[in-house]
């Protein structure tokens, strides 16, 4: 009997789909996202993967949902995206609403006859929209978005899309989550860094403590209707306090 090496292993049968070319790309796709913290920058890494790895797609976008109804389209590959998303938007209805709030994944094989969306489906189809799918990758607060994939022939989105779509909206959801929890705390950290410099400024200019230069700030914010950082960011590139309402 031949022996084997401990290190040897049998192949492994996987599917072509998932094999070198895919998961090389989506490797890197990782990588390439775990090193990138700009929120815009991260969200068009994501489109252009969908356009390249994911088969039949022509146009994609990541569609912010605020409040269950506005449509934000970001990162658009195209016109048609912020066309659509607009449509959807007017209508109230759309695939997009759906995979951010009712479903994980929404297929659109043939927007000319699909009725589920009345106000929505042919107007699309209209501006050149065959075929599209839509697949959730974050909800925070009010705040939801999808990853949206356009195919300008209808019919085109099968299984194999729909799976190849689910690993790439994968790894956006969580770098996008990564993302939004660093430049949250990047943004806290500036927040404090610009208080204690204006807190300082007062300090100087008045000779009071940090306690009653920290109330001066707030109390020029409440009057002037402006958040505490954006009176801090003022006093110390202008020098001037804001007492009231502008």
């Amino acid at each position: 009997m031949t022996s084997k090496s401990a290190n040897t292993r049998e192949p492994v049968d996987q599917p072509a789909d998932l094999g070198g070319g895919l998961a090389g790309r989506l490797s890197e796709l990782a990588r390439e996202l775990q090193q990138e913290q700009d929120t815009e920058a991260i969200l068009a890494i994501i489109v252009h993967a969908a356009r390249e790895l994911i088969p039949h797609v022509t146009e994609a976008s990541v569609s912010l949902v605020i409040g269950r109804r506005e449509i934000q389209s970001r990162a658009a590959s195209g016109e048609l995206p912020l066309r659509v998303d607009a449509l959807q938007s007017e209508s109230g209805q759309g695939p997009c609403l759906d995979a951010a709030y009712d479903q994980r994944v929404v297929r659109v094989p043939d927007l000319s006859k699909d009725m589920r969306w009345p106000d929505f489906a042919q107007a699309a189809y209209d501006i050149g929209a065959r075929s599209m799918l839509s697949i959730q990758l974050f909800v925070e607060g009010d705040k939801l978005g999808a990853l949206n994939l356009y195919g300008d022939e209808v019919n085109v989105f099968d299984e194999e899309s729909e799976q190849i779509a689910l690993l790439v909206a994968a790894h956006a959801a969580i770098a996008f989550s990564d993302a939004k929890e660093i430049e949250q705390l990047t943004q806290a950290l500036d927040t404090r860094d610009l208080i204690g410099q204006a807190k300082g400024i007062l300090m100087e200019r008045f000779k009071i403590t940090p306690q009653q230069a920290f109330l001066v700030l707030t109390k020029a914010s409440s009057e002037s209707n402006i958040k505490l950082r954006d009176v801090a960011d003022h006093l110390t590139s202008s020098g001037e306090i804001l007492t009231r309402r502008r």
